[in-house]
């Protein structure tokens, strides 16, 4: 299992976030989070917000076709 922290490492190094990394994600906030993996979700977040890193739900949603 991952932690929050690694998927968000993960994510800002491909510069993508995949909906299996989103899905866990949403499953591990669901529970209890030391604080750094909070400021890196946060980061994470940022990081979206600014085109730094891609989400592929959102792309889909945009384009669902395409794969």
């Amino acid at each position: 299992m991952f932690s929050i922290r690694e998927i968000v490492s993960h994510a800002l190094s491909a510069g993508y976030l995949t909906i299996d990394a989103e899905n866990r994600l949403r499953k591990l906030l669901q529970s209890c989070c030391e604080p750094e993996d909070l400021t890196s979700f946060i980061a994470l977040q940022l990081a979206a917000m600014d085109g730094i890193v891609k989400q592929e739900s959102r792309e889909r949603a945009h384009f669902p076709c395409a794969r």
